[in-house]
């Protein structure tokens, strides 16, 4: 399915390398004393990049060096439907990635650029915000189950017991497994635990185009104590959000699309894995389900791979996504999906940077996607850029923004 405006890819890889002086995805080098530029790696975000003079002033965007102040946030532009209502949950979680909610209600944010896991929680009738966890590498993944706290940094997940019982005091993370590869281009890692209560962990294509070695490019299951690691799709290029229908039990997940091919194609997708159907969903040879990639796509036809079930825009950056289980939004809601839309860098005409919502027809297929929150995005420049999406018990929902370091709460009244 097409949204009727079609949104952008993650914008920050570049710059969350220099900050922590990586290379794998550092700028393209300096033209030699030819004038010839050199080689770009091919784990490089810019690999790929054409040498017209449009695409060479397309540039990764860097959020403010600190978090926003609460009252700089741009939270009187941002749209909704009638009847929603969008306020400031808590500020000052530098470059917040992804939501987890405890059994206390506790909210946990990991990062990407920064090395924190956060926890934001009520105290002597005030929300605050607490650090528990630092000196990690790239914590952006985050589960939570029975009371522990699953971190999944670059190569490695970990695990937190007890955490909400012990949030001044946490305790050290337990090793879960570090069998996981060291790549920082797509490295970051969006962590769930599914209904089986396994833990499914991504790793992501190794640069924006190549050929992936067999241990990438997909998204794996283990046991909660790291053993029993299988894969569970294959031709995965970048999830970094993923759930599972409330029925059904079926997971579904956005992928990002590879960058510099167009700057209308290809689109982000909402893949859908089956049991019946196809576990492998097409890089590098296919794109949104309909399109071979100029260089490997030779000799291979898209019917061999999985379609995904909505597209979402060329290079949006499509991350977190959630199914609405909660009770507070009208009926049309229930069991639809929130997914959030970093927003492009390498595009032109700047995509995406809002959450859509996708309806579901009674089969599981998508009905329509629809923008629900706009804003983020003035004169083609961003103010926010959502990451996540999470529902709190009492039905209302949370969207992150790592480029304010902040956390937003979405509520519904009747008029």
């Amino acid at each position: 399915m097409r949204l009727q405006r079609r949104f952008c890819t993650s914008a920050l890889g570049v710059l969350g390398l220099i900050v922590t002086g990586a290379s794998a995805w550092a700028q393209a080098p300096a033209p030699s004393s030819g004038g010839t530029a050199l080689p770009v790696d091919r784990g490089s975000a810019l690999y790929g990049r054409p040498e017209g003079e449009g695409a060479m002033k397309l540039a990764p965007i860097a959020p403010p060096p600190i978090p926003t102040a609460a009252d700089k946030l741009p939270v009187s532009k941002l749209k909704l439907p009638p009847g929603f209502k969008i306020e400031v949950y808590a500020s000052g979680a530098g470059n917040a990635r992804s939501l987890q909610v405890g059994d206390k209600g506790t909210v946990f944010v990991g990062s990407r650029l920064l090395d924190k896991v956060y926890a934001i929680r009520e105290k002597d009738g005030k929300r605050e915000v607490k650090v528990i966890a630092s000196g990690l590498h790239r914590p952006n993944g985050l589960a939570f189950h029975k009371g522990a706290l699953y971190v999944a940094e670059l190569s490695k997940v970990s695990r937190l017991d007890a955490i909400e019982d012990n949030i001044d005091s946490p305790p050290k993370p337990v090793l879960i497994s570090d069998q996981f590869p060291k790549d920082e281009a797509h490295g970051w890692k969006f962590v769930a635990i599914g209904p089986d209560e396994k833990l499914y962990v991504p790793i992501g294509a190794p640069g924006n185009i190549n050929m992936p070695p067999d241990t990438h490019a997909q998204i794996r299951r283990m046991n909660l104590d790291g053993s029993g690691m299988e894969v569970v799709a294959h031709g995965v290029r970048n999830t970094v959000g993923f759930d599972w229908h409330p029925t059904s039990k079926e997971l579904y997940f956005t992928d990002n699309g590879r960058d510099w091919m167009s700057e209308d194609i290809p689109e982000d997708e909402l893949n859908r894995v089956k049991a019946s159907g196809n576990s492998h969903f097409g890089y590098p040879y296919c794109h949104q389900g309909n399109f071979t990639d100029p260089e490997y796509g030779w000799g291979h036809s898209c019917d061999k791979y999985e379609p995904p079930i909505a597209l979402l825009g060329p290079h949006t950056a499509a991350l977190g996504m959630r199914f609405y289980t909660g009770a507070m939004f009208p009926p049309e809601y229930r069991n639809a999906i929130f997914i959030a839309r970093h927003g492009s860098w390498n595009r032109t005409k700047k995509e995406g940077g809002d959450v859509v919502v996708a309806k579901l027809n009674q089969d599981g297929s998508v009905k329509s996607v629809e923008p629900f929150l706009t804003g983020f995005l003035e004169d083609n420049k961003y103010n926010g850029r959502p990451v996540d999406v999470q529902v709190l018990k009492d039905g209302s929902m949370l969207v992150s923004d790592d480029f304010n370091g902040a956390v937003y709460r979405i509520t519904y009244a009747q008029n």
